[in-house]
């Protein structure tokens, strides 16, 4: 019951979207790799850009500060400018290259965390000298107001919630603490109502960088997929079958392979016209897509061909997912067949492949020779028979 209201609450809030997608909003782990990997490289481009424009603003407030404040406190606040301009630069020239999620997070991090060391430091500075002057006042509200320009800045960047939620977090904290200490330098009842203002701004800009998540997400399926069998498209599948393949290489962990290539395609095609054979294709992808799980891929490569990617999956695991696609079927021919399928897998240790090249192929090899030896069955490891009929001894001494 409470899920149910929680799901008509949440379809009325995001207008339009299914609660898969929503669900997607809120937890940084549910978007595809592809996706992954695409918001990694924007989060990273405008970490690197901001920090470029801070690394030359900064600084150039030093000759204000100069001339508004006290010598010795326009000194220590100069330094501190100087040595938050360097942080900067140094982050400016960090993460070239990268593409992960989790450099992507450390990247956000170390961008709010540069201004948050600085707020704290400046503030208590600040409170020690004392500021009557209204040019100083004014400049130094500047300084109050820094979290608040850190927190708008997060709407920049395609965020889910929940990381909205812990980068904002820091900051917040860091408002709080100086007005707890003492070190505001608005009175203590602005301070309390700047602290609601700041969390206001907080889930604003958090909303916003869900928006641009879900915008982009938007973009990168309607280029990615295959507008047929919603299978990723060639050009996008090979890119993720080299990422998986290298982090399956880094990490040491298995990465299973599966070339399926329907049987006899061409001749639903010739007999019922390529309306049904579109509608063949589609029922083939969708069974596809619900045997495998959601980090796995499915990649339209070619015509009929499918090859489905299964990282983390040892041999055994890719012959329980393939026992259960023929369980569940690929779906009716128009004559009210069973759509069949022939079916190669490879997996990358058990074959010793060095490249992707490699395992394509020989998941390859061993679909041609399902197809060569009856149809209908899956060859696996060893070129051994997962399921089908027997496969006959002379095609195995063949291969």
């Amino acid at each position: 019951m409470v899920k149910v209201l929680i799901g008509r609450v949440l379809s009325i809030v995001f207008s339009g979207m299914t609660l898969a997608e929503i669900f997607d909003l809120f937890i940084p782990t549910r978007q595809s790799a592809f996706v992954q990997r695409r918001r990694s490289l924007l989060i990273l481009s405008r970490v690197r850009l901001v920090s470029a424009v801070f690394a030359v603003l900064t600084p150039l407030w030093i000759p204000v500060d100069l001339f508004i404040f006290e010598t010795a406190l326009s000194m220590y606040l100069a330094a501190l400018r100087v040595l938050a301009s360097i942080a900067f630069i140094l982050l400016c020239l960090a993460y070239r290259g990268a593409d992960s999620v989790a450099v992507a997070r450390w990247g956000l991090i170390w961008l709010l965390s540069i201004p948050t060391v600085f707020f704290l430091i400046s503030h208590p500075l600040l409170a020690q000298f004392a500021i009557s002057d209204p040019a100083q006042q004014v400049v130094a509200a500047g300084y109050a107001f820094l979290p608040f320009v850190m927190v708008a800045g997060l709407a920049v960047f395609p965020i889910t919630a929940i990381e909205g939620a812990l980068l904002s977090l820091p900051l917040l904290l860091a408002y709080l603490l100086t007005g707890i200490l003492g070190y505001q330098l608005l009175p203590f009842a602005s301070h309390l109502g700047a602290q609601w203002l700041l969390l206001l701004l907080a889930v604003v800009a958090t909303l916003a960088g869900m928006s641009q998540l879900h915008f982009m997400s938007q973009l990168v399926d309607q280029s990615s997929h295959d507008g047929l069998t919603r299978a990723y498209n060639r050009r996008v599948g090979e890119e993720m079958l080299v990422q998986q393949f290298l982090t399956s290489m880094r990490s040491k962990t298995p990465f299973s392979l599966a070339f399926v290539d329907l049987d006899n395609f061409k001749s639903i095609n010739d007999r019922y016209g390529h309306e049904e054979g579109d509608n063949t294709l589609r029922a083939a992808s969708a069974a596809l897509r619900k045997v495998l799980r959601r980090g796995d891929v499915l990649i339209r490569w070619g015509g009929e061909e499918f090859l489905a990617l299964m990282p983390n999956t040892d041999p055994e695991g890719a012959r329980i997912a393939m026992l259960r696609l023929r369980e569940a079927g690929l779906g009716v021919r128009p004559d009210g067949n069973p759509v069949t399928a022939s079916i190669g897998v490879a997996e990358r240790t058990a074959d010793d492949c060095q490249q992707w090249q490699e395992l394509v192929e020989k998941a390859d090899h061993r679909m041609y020779m399902a197809k060569q030896t009856g149809k209908d069955r899956v060859v696996g490891d060893g070129d051994k028979l997962i399921a089908g009929g027997d496969l006959p001894e002379q095609a195995i001494a063949a291969s």
